[in-house]
């Protein structure tokens, strides 16, 4: 497969542990005054567990999915928040 060509994925179906540790994680970050879109997507990018916060035990729950899942979870909220079809 060239650079030209576009890579298929399979997606895994709906995780609803991802979703609920993006809420605690947003939930923990905002209650100790760090901006959560800054923080998780500094988490997402990084992998450094620094970026979550031990409050509510934030940092072990995220933690415990792994990141091509949360991005995935995001994506399809995403799609889902405008109007478009994730499951494709």
């Amino acid at each position: 497969m060239g650079f030209d060509e576009t890579m298929r994925y399979q997606a895994r179906s709906e995780n609803e542990s991802a979703r609920k540790a993006f809420q605690l994680a947003y939930r923990a970050l905002a209650e100790k005054g760090y901006n959560p879109v800054y923080q998780i997507a500094g988490y997402l990018i990084s992998g450094d567990p620094a970026y979550i916060t031990n409050h509510l035990d934030a940092r072990n729950t995220i933690r415990r999915i792994e990141r091509d899942e949360l991005i995935e979870e995001l994506v399809r909220a995403y799609a889902e928040r405008n109007g478009e079809n994730p499951r494709g």
